[in-house]
């Protein structure tokens, strides 16, 4: 394995391979995630070029959401398990959950869900109607009780980190929040390079595990049938899909061998402002509840990076790639110049590394690093006089141009998010 890392233990479930390209397999060769039975089934760590996909990842959906108008906020994985019997969960969702933690007399929950925590932060101040809608953003970790049966990889683990968002809103905004969510959802996809399977609308079945509210149940699937017909996208019903406490708008992506998971959503909820006795003060004086949609552009990070591993096959887009440029001195006699260019990068905040002939011939060099979105190769002619001869990982390679202006194309591509390696002349 290059780059110096060692594979742990993995479980039966972590071994099974069943795509084409499966993460599982994929994560490991590439050095992007392990897993080791000291620290438990459904626990991945992330090493170091995985971090790098993660931190590119999340630091998109934390720009995406600033430039929409969220602010974003810090809460606690732990809360008290009352926090949790007044939303619901506790009722609905136990057996998902961790057990309580008993800690001078009060016992404690690890977090299924942020909305608990996001209800408080709301109440926690005073708002108006004109401060509405309030859209609050977290990137923050929660926890699933799974079963170790299920968990495999990066697709099913205990620990998540989650791509969340609650806006609180009148009713009246409710499908232009919901509809720009949509948006946001659509502009992610095409950035990171991938297409939705298809759209559903997520609806309670039988059995007891839902809030008993018919009302407040018609209400909110009625604004999300509403969302989804303004949008003019295809969507199907699915019975025994929402959540325990409303129905949902889910954005379903397939594996290779065309299994389906839900990556996105959003939610409308109307039991949970009222749990939390949520209000703003209207334009007339009067206390009124706010609805709360919850959304996820990205859904889990582990998910999110799990589908992309098995789409691109590991070729992520450029501004997703853990190495962007992989200069290629072709001897000894031009590695100066190649490390130089590297910490020109650096500066530049692109992701670059040398691969040098110590690695072997430049053939195998080029083969070894050809998951890079670019490789720069450095001769004598290019080290003498500053030039760089660009190879792109679809195959084309371009005539030697001056660095500096191979490196602006190559910033504003990544800075933009673009899919597309260059510009075809």
């Amino acid at each position: 394995m290059p780059r110096g890392f060692v594979s742990c233990g993995h479980s039966p479930a972590d071994r099974e391979e069943t795509t084409v390209h499966d993460h599982r397999r994929l994560g490991r060769e590439l050095n992007l995630f392990d897993t080791d039975p000291l620290i438990g089934s459904g626990l991945p760590y992330w090493l170091p070029d995985g971090a790098v996909v993660r931190h590119a990842l999340e630091e998109y959906i934390r720009s995406a959401e600033r430039r929409a108008g969220y602010r974003h906020v810090y809460s606690p994985v732990l809360g008290k398990r009352e926090l949790y019997e007044i939303s619901g969960h506790w009722a609905h969702y136990s057996d998902d959950m961790f057990p309580p933690m008993e800690l001078g007399g009060e016992q404690f929950v690890l977090r299924p869900s942020l909305c608990p925590h996001h209800a408080l932060v709301y109440r926690s101040r005073p708002h108006s109607y004109r401060e509405l809608p309030l859209r609050m953003a977290e990137l923050g970790g929660m926890y699933r009780s799974e079963l170790s049966g299920v968990l495999g990889g990066l697709t099913r683990v205990r620990a998540i980190q989650l791509n969340d968002a609650h806006l609180f809103c009148t009713l009246e905004q409710v499908a232009e929040e919901a509809g720009a969510a949509l948006e946001m959802i659509r502009r992610a996809y095409e950035a990171l390079g991938i297409a939705p399977a298809r759209y559903r609308l997520s609806l309670p079945g039988p059995g007891g595990k839902y809030v008993a509210a018919p009302e407040l149940w018609s209400r909110s699937t009625a604004l999300l049938r509403e969302v989804l017909d303004a949008s003019g996208l295809p969507y199907e019903e699915a019975e025994g899909e929402a959540a325990f406490y409303g129905p949902k708008i889910d954005v379903q992506v397939a594996d290779g061998a065309g299994r389906e998971s839900t990556l996105s959503t959003v939610q409308v909820d109307f039991h949970q402002p009222e749990r939390f006795d949520l209000h703003y003060t209207g334009a007339d004086g009067a206390k009124h509840r706010p609805v709360m949609i919850h959304r996820s552009v990205i859904g889990s990070v582990e998910r999110a990076v799990a589908h992309l591993l098995e789409h691109h096959g590991g070729a992520f887009p450029a501004w997703l790639s853990p190495v962007q440029l992989a200069i290629l001195p072709v001897s000894e006699a031009e590695l100066p110049n190649a490390t130089a260019l590297a910490a020109r990068c650096t500066e530049r905040g692109l992701r670059a590394e040398v691969t040098a002939p110590e690695r072997g011939t430049l053939g195998a060099r080029i083969r070894e690093t050809r998951l890079a979105p670019y490789q720069a190769i450095i001769g004598a002619r290019e080290a003498t006089a500053d030039l760089i001869a660009l190879r792109l990982r679809d195959g084309r390679r371009l005539d030697a141009e001056p660095a500096e202006g191979i490196l602006d194309r190559i910033e504003t591509l990544i800075a933009t998010h673009s899919t597309e390696l260059w510009p075809m002349a």
